[in-house]
């Protein structure tokens, strides 16, 4: 079972992109849209923004995690079937936060499609409060790939 988002372009008007993410198969339906797939656990980061005459009116992230047949997800405009959403934002303010966050990640060497799923909660749940989300080090990455070895 693959997890399937649509990816759509009006340009100026409705622009929707991938920030992140490795998909397994694309296929493009018209000149506006596309389609990209994800196997389960794949993550990757959906940036949807939109604007009419006066301006944007909506920006929006959401970090998800593809899941397996018979998981529970969340459904998700655009993602078929939906996803575990480890971290949503919106409003053009916090959605460049976490672009900042995501380049910082990058910066360090680490792709953020294998950045342990806890700290992208960690980081939802930060900005929820207005606090500032702890840096994701390569330390603690080390720390997650380790505990992924050991864990079924």
């Amino acid at each position: 079972m693959f997890t399937h988002v649509e990816i759509h372009w009006h340009e100026g008007a409705h622009e929707d992109w991938l920030k992140f993410g490795k998909p397994v198969a694309s296929r493009i339906v018209d000149r506006h849209m596309r389609t990209e797939s994800y196997a389960p656990g794949q993550v990757f980061a959906l940036v949807r923004w939109a604007a009419n005459e006066h301006g944007t009116i909506r920006s929006s992230l959401d970090i998800v995690r593809a899941v397996a047949r018979g998981e529970a997800y969340t459904t998700l405009a655009q993602v078929d079937p939906g996803g575990d959403i480890l971290l949503s934002v919106s409003g053009w303010p916090k959605v460049s936060q976490v672009f900042r966050l995501i380049d910082a990640i990058e910066a360090s060497g680490i792709d953020p499609c294998e950045v342990a799923p806890d700290h992208w909660r960690h980081v939802h749940n930060r900005l929820a409060i207005a606090a500032k989300p702890r840096a994701y080090t390569p330390e603690r990455h080390n720390a997650w790939l380790a505990r992924q070895r050991v864990l079924p």
